[in-house]
C-alpha cells in the first residue's frame, strides 16, 4: 500500500516515525512519501520538505509568510496527485493540513487524521469541515474523545499517547550521560522553532545568571545551526547546549525550563519539575487571547485540568519570574514532591492497554480494509 504522510513539525515527526514502524512491520511491501524531518526518513520514508521549512507560527509570521505557505500547499497537492497514493495521513499541523484534508476529499483520496487538531481550544467551527473531510480521526488525548462524541456527534478513536512507550523504552535503555553531574542541572527546552526561541531563549538565558551553583544545558532544535545557539550562550560561562540529546537531558535534569508544547509533557513524563513558559509577537498574543478560550496552554495541566505546573505568559515571563519558580522547582522539597505526586497521577490517566503508535497502526490498516 501507498502512504502520503504529512508532519510539520519536531513533534509529529517523531510520532510519524514511531507510526511508520508500525506500518512497515504490519505491511512490509508499503511505500511512503512524506513531508517529516530525518525521524521519519530513518523509519523508511522518502522524505519530501523537511519541517524546518515549513515552521511558521502566530498570526502576524504567518501573514508575512503567506506567500510561501500558499507556494508550498500548491507543491503538496502536486505531488500527492503525481504519487497516487492509496491513503493520505496527516499529522496534526493543522493550518496546512487541514487544508489539504478539504482538497484530497474533493479528489475522493481517503484521509487520515493522526493527533487532532486543538480544535477544543479554538476554531471549533473547524470540526464541521473535519466530519465531512477526514474518514479516521484518531485521538491521543483522554478528553478527545469524549469532546467529540458528545459535543459533535462523531465517534473518533482514542489510540493512547504515544510518548509513554517511546520516554519508558528509552529509560530502560539509555546509559549514556549528557554531562558530568557534580551540582544541579536545569534543562532549557526552548522550542524548536527559530522564531520563537529568539523570543523566549534571551529571557530564559537571562535567569541563569542567579544560579551560579548550577549547570544549565539547552536542548538545540533539529536543523538549527551550532552557531545560532554559541552567540546567545557565549556570556553564559554556566550554560551548554548538546544536540538530539533532549531525552538524555531530561534523565539527568533536577528541574526544566520549558517552552510549552509537546516538550510539557515529554518533561513531566521524565518527572522534571518543570516551568512553563510563552512569549510571542504582542499582536500574534493578543490576537490569540481572544479566541483561544482553554485555562491552560501547557498538556500537562491540560491534561490534569489544573495548575499542577506553572505558566508563565507572555508579560509574566520574565527572568526574575523564572528564577522565582526555578528556586521553588530546585530547593523546596514540598514543592517538588507535589509536583511528582501529580505527575504520577498524568502517567495514570495516560496508560492504556497496549502501544499508541501500534494501536494507530492497527485502526489504519483496519479501516482500509473496510473501504
Amino acid at each position: 500500500m501507498k502512504y502520503y504522510v504529512i508532519a510539520g513539525e519536531a513533534s509529529g515527526d517523531l510520532h510519524g516515525s514511531n507510526l511508520l514502524k508500525q506500518l512497515f512491520a504490519k505491511d512490509p511491501a508499503a511505500e511512503v512519501r512524506c513531508w517529516g524531518g530525518h525521524l521519519m526518513e530513518s523509519a523508511g520514508a522518502t522524505l519530501v520538505k523537511h519541517y524546518k521549512d515549513l515552521a511558521f507560527m502566530g498570526f502576524v509570521e504567518v501573514l508575512a509568510n503567506l506567500r510561501t505557505i500558499f507556494k508550498n500547499i500548491a507543491f503538496c497537492k502536486e505531488d500527492i496527485e503525481s504519487y497516487q497514493p492509496d491513503v493520505l495521513i496527516l499529522i496534526d499541523y493543522p493550518g496546512f493540513n487541514l487544508r489539504i484534508a478539504k482538497w484530497a476529499k474533493s479528489k475522493g483520496l481517503k484521509v487520515i487524521y493522526y493527533i487532532s487538531p486543538q480544535v477544543w481550544a479554538w476554531k471549533e467551527n473547524r470540526v464541521k469541515m473535519m466530519r465531512q473531510c477526514i474518514g479516521l480521526m484518531l485521538v491521543i488525548l483522554p478528553f478527545e474523545k469524549p469532546y467529540y462524541k458528545n459535543k459533535w456527534q462523531w465517534e473518533v478513536n482514542y489510540v493512547g499517547h504515544p510518548l509513554l512507550p517511546v520516554i519508558e523504552d528509552f529509560k530502560a535503555n539509555n546509559t549514556t550521560s549528557v554531562i558530568k553531574k557534580n551540582r544541579p542541572l536545569v534543562a532549557i527546552l526552548p522550542g524548536s522553532r527559530k522564531q520563537e526561541i529568539n523570543v523566549k531563549l534571551p529571557v530564559m538565558l537571562e535567569a541563569t545568571k542567579q544560579f551560579t551553583d548550577c549547570d544549565f544545558v539547552v536542548a538545540k532544535a533539529p536543523g538549527l545551526d551550532e552557531s545560532f545557539y554559541n552567540g546567545m550562550l557565549a556570556p553564559y560561562t554556566n550554560v551548554k547546549w548538546v544536540s538530539n540529546q533532549t531525552y538524555q537531558l531530561l534523565s539527568e535534569a533536577d528541574a526544566a525550563i520549558v517552552t510549552s508544547g509537546t516538550a510539557t509533557l515529554e518533561t513531566a513524563l521524565f518527572e522534571v519539575p518543570e516551568v512553563v513558559c510563552y512569549k510571542g509577537n504582542s499582536v500574534s498574543y493578543a490576537i490569540a487571547k481572544r479566541i483561544i478560550t482553554i485555562k491552560y496552554i501547557s498538556l500537562v495541566n491540560l491534561i490534569m485540568d489544573r495548575p499542577l505546573v506553572k505558566e508563565l505568559i507572555q508579560f509574566d515571563m520574565t527572568a526574575e519570574n523564572i528564577v522565582k519558580e526555578l528556586k521553588l522547582l530546585l530547593y523546596d522539597q514540598q514543592y517538588q514532591q507535589k509536583i511528582k505526586a501529580g505527575y504520577k497521577e498524568l502517567k495514570n490517566i495516560l496508560t492504556v492497554d497496549g502501544n499508541a503508535s501500534e494501536t494507530a497502526a492497527n485502526a489504519i490498516l483496519k479501516f482500509m480494509d473496510q473501504q
